[in-house]
C-alpha cells in the first residue's frame, strides 16, 4: 500500500504545484493581457471546462407563436359587376328605323320653301339597317344682290367728320379750300383739301390735294423742317418742292401692285426745299459731314413723329430722289421709316 501510495501522492504533488505555478503566471500577466485571452478564448477562468461541440444543446429552441388572425374589416371586397346597358328601343332595333326616318324627311320637305338637291353620291345611298336618316343640313343665305358684282363696286363709305381737324389746319396757319370729291374707280378721296401755303409763308410748289389728316400732318412737320433750317443754314424755309399728292395708281408705279396712298389723296412726295437766301436743296443723297446731309437726315428721322410712312434715298430705287410720306394704316399701329 505505501508503495503505491508515494506515486500517487508525488502525481498529486506535480498537479498542486502546477496549478500554483499557473496562478503565479496568471497574477504576473498584464491586465489587458488576460482580457483579450479571456475575449479570445484561449484562456478559460479557472473552474471553467471546454464544451464539446458534437454534444448537442442541453434544451431545443421552441418555434415562434403562430400570427393573429386577419380581421374581419380586412377582407377583399367582394368584386362588383358593371350593369349592362338598357335596351335597344323595338322601333330602332328593325326596320322600323326606316319609317321614322322617311317621315322626318317629309316633315323637312313641307318646311323648306326651296329644296335644294343634294348630287353628293354618299346622300343617295339608302341608309343601313337600324340607322336614321338625319335631314341635310340648312344651306346658308344667298349674298345680297348690292354686295355683288358692279353694284359692290359702286358702295360708298361715309367720309369722317373733319371739322375739328379743319379747325386745327386753320390754326397751323395754312391757307386751303375745300374741293369737289375725287374718284376714280377705287381711287376716291370724299373730302380733299387744295392746300396752297402753310405757316411762315411756306408755299407748296404745286399745290397739294390731300385729305385734311394727310394736310395736319404736312403743316406740322414743316414747322420741324423750320427749325433744321435755322440750326444747320441760318436761313429761312420758304417752299416745298412736291413730286404728287393725289395719283390714282399703284405702289411704285406698279400697275399690279396694291393701290398706293396716292389713290387716295394720303400721301405726298417732297422732291425738295427751297429757302429765302441759299440755294435750294434737292432730296437725294448727299455728303456725310456736311450741312447739307446733316439737314436731310435730321428732317427725314423727324416725318417719323408724324407720318406712319417714310421712305427716301437708300430705301429703293423707287425713291432715290425724294421723300415720300403718308398715313396708311397698319396693325397695332405699326410705322415704316426707312
Amino acid at each position: 500500500m505505501a508503495a503505491v501510495s508515494l506515486p500517487c501522492m508525488a502525481r498529486r504533488r506535480m498537479r498542486d504545484r502546477d496549478a500554483l505555478s499557473v496562478e503565479r503566471d496568471i497574477r504576473g500577466m498584464k491586465s489587458f493581457t488576460v482580457a483579450c485571452l479571456l475575449a479570445a478564448g484561449l484562456l478559460l477562468p479557472p473552474g471553467a471546462a471546454w464544451s464539446d461541440p458534437a454534444k448537442p444543446p442541453a434544451t431545443v429552441p421552441l418555434p415562434p407563436p403562430q400570427p393573429p388572425a386577419r380581421p374581419e374589416g380586412l377582407l377583399p371586397p367582394e368584386p362588383q359587376v358593371t350593369p349592362l346597358p338598357p335596351e335597344r328601343p323595338a322601333e330602332l332595333a328593325t326596320g322600323a328605323g326606316k319609317e321614322i326616318g322617311k317621315e322626318i324627311g317629309k316633315e323637312t320637305e313641307k318646311k323648306t320653301e326651296e329644296p335644294q338637291p343634294d348630287t353628293s353620291s354618299k346622300a343617295k345611298e339608302p341608309p343601313k339597317d337600324g340607322a336614321v336618316a338625319l335631314p341635310a343640313p340648312p344651306l346658308p343665305p344667298e349674298r345680297p344682290p348690292e354686295l355683288s358684282g358692279e353694284q359692290a363696286l359702286a358702295l360708298t363709305v361715309s367720309a369722317p367728320e373733319d371739322t375739328a381737324c379743319l379747325r386745327r389746319l386753320e390754326r397751323l396757319g395754312a391757307r386751303f379750300e375745300a374741293m369737289a370729291p375725287l374718284r376714280n374707280g377705287q381711287c376716291s378721296a370724299p373730302r380733299p383739301l387744295n392746300v396752297t401755303a402753310l405757316a411762315d409763308g411756306v408755299t407748296l410748289e404745286p399745290a397739294a390735294s390731300l385729305t385734311c389728316r394727310a394736310a395736319e400732318a404736312l403743316a406740322r412737320w414743316t414747322t420741324e423742317v423750320q427749325v433744321a433750317a435755322e440750326k444747320q443754314f441760318g436761313d429761312q424755309l420758304k417752299s416745298l418742292a412736291l413730286g404728287g399728292t393725289y395719283v390714282c395708281r399703284g405702289q411704285n408705279h406698279d400697275t399690279d401692285a396694291k393701290l398706293s396712298e396716292h389713290s387716295f389723296a394720303n400721301a405726298i412726295d417732297v422732291m425738295g426745299y427751297g429757302f429765302a437766301k441759299r440755294p435750294s436743296l434737292k432730296v437725294t443723297a448727299a455728303t456725310e459731314g456736311t450741312p447739307e446731309a446733316a439737314f436731310l437726315a435730321s428732317v427725314r428721322t423727324g416725318a417719323c413723329g408724324f407720318f406712319r410712312t417714310v421712305l427716301g434715298p437708300g430705301s429703293d430705287a423707287a425713291h432715290g430722289n425724294h421723300l415720300h410720306l403718308d398715313l396708311r394704316e397698319r396693325n397695332a399701329g405699326h410705322r415704316l421709316c426707312q
